[in-house]
């Protein structure tokens, strides 16, 4: 991280951050180009590690990219406002963002993809739901095993 005065090193932080946040951008190798999709995502800490859950269609293109590459990363970002000034070079903006690596898989237990889907709904609405067998059978479910993150802030 260039600007060490921006980094978030506070794992509770950085939690905070992730909790209030509704999106994330997944960023996924497609050939020579990167393909990125907005998605809403699930997560679970444990003990400083962090994984991510989002849902999808039984086929597309994300999934076609994911079975080619399994490395992704994340960038989640909460907060932006502008900040102005009297010159352009002075202007700037206020927020927090967390960008993640890590290695996408589908999962194919069905009782993982409930648990996971209870998780993502409970991120998402704040409010336990019961996920069967029909419900988590109608779609896939990626997660995201997070391998290294980095958190920062720009407030003024």
């Amino acid at each position: 991280m260039r600007r060490k005065d921006r980094e978030i090193t506070d794992i509770d932080k950085i939690e905070a951050m992730i909790a209030s946040a509704r999106y994330m951008h997944l960023g996924m190798f497609d050939g020579e180009f990167p393909y990125i999709v907005p998605l809403h995502y699930g997560y679970q800490m444990e003990k400083g590690k962090l994984t991510f859950y989002v849902h999808c269609a039984k086929e597309g293109h994300k999934l076609e990219c994911l079975k080619e590459n399994r490395n992704v990363f994340v960038e989640i970002d909460r907060g932006e406002s502008l900040i102005t000034a009297d010159i352009p070079c002075k202007y700037g903006a206020e927020y927090e963002s967390v960008m993640c690596r890590g290695k996408a898989m589908i999962i194919e237990d069905i009782k993982e993809k409930c648990k996971a889907l209870a998780v993502l709904m409970k991120v998402q609405t704040g409010e336990e739901h019961e996920i069967d067998d029909k419900m988590a059978s109608a779609v896939n479910v990626v997660k995201i095993d997070v391998e290294s993150y980095t958190a920062k802030a720009c407030i003024r």
